[in-house]
């Protein structure tokens, strides 16, 4: 399963994958606790493959950061927790990406990605970081 149908809603704890679409919305399963729930069109959704961090230079996607998180242990839950402390979180994040904006680029958005790392590690869903970068590269190349 690809970033495309994993989404974080706002008020909502963890990521959610789309089950299937509706007229008015979407259904959606917890990544945390398998539940399912419908989300309205009107819900503050956003799809994590349309995130992108911020660093001095450029915005990198949030599908090669999780890579570099990945990378960086070796495919297994990440050492620190997304409730350790700011200074924690932050050498972890400077460790990961190095050039990252920290003005613009907030505990709290550090705090998510470790926590989404976790949950995506959890559900065996990070293999799926690698077949994009693939399916990516090759359309780059097409062009």
């Amino acid at each position: 399963m690809s970033l495309d149908k994993i989404l974080s809603i706002s008020g909502k704890p963890g990521l959610f994958q789309i089950v299937t679409q509706t007229r008015t919305g979407a259904v959606v399963e917890s990544l945390i606790d398998k539940k399912r729930i419908t989300v309205g069109a009107h819900s503050n959704i956003s799809i994590l493959s349309e995130i992108a961090i911020y660093t001095l230079t450029e915005e990198v996607p949030l599908r090669k950061v999780l890579k570099k998180v990945k990378d960086k242990e070796n495919g297994q839950p990440t050492l620190i927790s997304h409730k350790d402390g700011k200074d924690t979180l932050e050498e972890f994040f400077f460790e990961v990406l190095p050039d990252y904006d920290e003005d613009r680029v907030y505990p709290s958005d550090i705090k998510k990605v470790v926590q989404w790392y976790n949950l995506l590690q959890k559900n065996n869903l990070l293999d799926t970081l690698e077949a994009e970068d693939d399916n990516t590269d090759t359309s780059d190349e097409e062009e």
